[in-house]
């Protein structure tokens, strides 16, 4: 997809997300640092789902926030802030940033519209999955 960049006002390249009503957008350049999975209770009460899937990217890749975004504030189970940045007309989580991740953001990737997406490395906390969910595969190394 090619838009816009609100720095240099040049057609850029790169991945873009955005919320389901459209009016919260994010554009990154280049690939994700890490994609990951986690079945905490928070990713899955942010999610509605049974785990979370996103990706990691440096803040130099952020080349655009479009919208108005809203965040809340939630603390981990090792007692760190979590921000939490949605739309605030559809709801949709769009991207977090983490005192774990100085210095990055992790994405949504249900929210990327290139449908091209790897698979998860790892999903974190797979002892709080459902146990339906068969994901051992991707459980991180000890």
């Amino acid at each position: 997809m090619t838009i816009a960049s609100p720095e240099t006002d040049q057609t850029d390249t790169g991945r873009f997300a955005r919320c389901s009503c459209g009016g919260l957008s994010l554009h990154l350049s280049g690939e994700p640092r890490r994609i990951y999975g986690c079945a905490c209770m928070e990713c899955q009460r942010a999610t509605g789902s049974v785990f979370a899937y996103r990706a990691i990217f440096a803040d130099e890749a952020v080349r655009g926030i479009v919208g108005e975004a809203r965040s809340w504030r939630r603390i981990s189970d090792l007692g760190r802030w979590i921000d939490q940045h949605f739309c605030p007309a559809c709801g949709t989580l769009l991207y977090m940033s983490a005192e774990a991740l100085p210095g990055a953001i992790s994405v949504s990737m249900g929210c990327f519209v290139e449908r091209d997406s790897p698979p998860p490395v790892a999903i974190h906390n797979l002892h709080r999955a459902a146990q339906w969910l068969e994901l051992e595969a991707f459980a991180p190394a000890p």
